[in-house]
């Protein structure tokens, strides 16, 4: 039977509510720089989330609300063509998220930062897997854990380090490869549907925690559904599976794992 060596954590949604207080708040903010105007309401921003990565989402907006109008009808100043305009549109929003990483906008879901202790503690290894920008990991841990907190992570497999972004399973084949683990030694986290399909994709065993994007996804094949990680003062809710604790700890991961 494998023993546990790692956690492979998603970011978006499952470290933190970025979505929804940082993602969408950037790229309005971005819009609005470029002089567009495009708002991306709370609502339209989860239709949006149907579509992962960022530059990705731009376009899948302009393909169903401008189907007529691509390219020549939306190039920034200093801009070559529409690639080139959905590269700095991005490029922008990325710098808006960060300063509102910088500025606090987002803290940690509950349950993270202990959770990242025991597996240090423990000496298990941890790493990132997800479809955001490397700029963007830094940010939301750096400002949350501290500076020297992206040295906890042994992988930060992030944004276009691979070709095909989740629901594919690249990310976590990249990240299980580089560590050179089988997925048999490795728990993953996340909180969507897309996510999980990316996971359950490399064969990992994974946990989901749901937020409100993505509380009614189907996450048929998750080992255990949760509201959050949850604290020993603040016991999380379990949506589906069995979990004999009241708040998710290595304990809990190392049952799953040799379930």
């Amino acid at each position: 039977m494998s023993q546990l060596e790692a956690l492979i954590f998603d970011v978006d949604g499952t470290l933190a509510d970025t979505e929804r207080d940082g993602h969408l708040v950037a790229f309005n903010m971005a819009f609005e720089e470029a002089g567009l105007d495009w708002h991306w309401s709370v609502e339209l921003y989860g239709h949006l989330l149907a579509v992962t990565g960022g530059k990705e989402r731009i376009r899948y907006y302009l393909s169903d609300f401008y189907p007529e109008e691509r390219g020549e009808a939306f190039v920034m100043p200093g801009s070559d063509d529409f690639d080139d305009f959905i590269a700095r549109l991005h490029a922008s929003k990325t710098q808006f998220y960060t300063q509102l990483m910088a500025d606090g906008a987002v803290p940690l879901r509950s349950g993270v930062v202990r959770l990242f202790q025991e597996a240090r503690d423990a000496g298990l290894r941890m790493a990132i897997a997800t479809t955001t920008t490397p700029a963007n990991v830094t940010a939301l841990l750096t400002h949350t854990l501290g500076a020297d907190s992206i040295d906890w992570f042994e992988v930060i497999a992030a944004g276009d380090i691979v070709p095909a972004k989740k629901p594919a399973a690249d990310i976590y084949l990249y990240a299980i490869d580089k560590m050179n683990l089988k997925a048999e030694q490795c728990l993953a986290f996340e909180d969507s549907h897309n996510g999980l399909l990316s996971s359950r994709g490399a064969d990992l065993k994974t946990i989901v925690t749901i937020n409100d994007y993505t509380s009614d996804h189907d996450f048929s094949g998750a080992e255990l559904v949760l509201s959050d990680f949850g604290e020993p003062e603040q016991p999380m809710t379990v949506l589906q599976g069995h979990c004999d604790e009241s708040y998710f700890n290595l304990q809990s991961a190392r049952k799953i794992l040799q379930a």
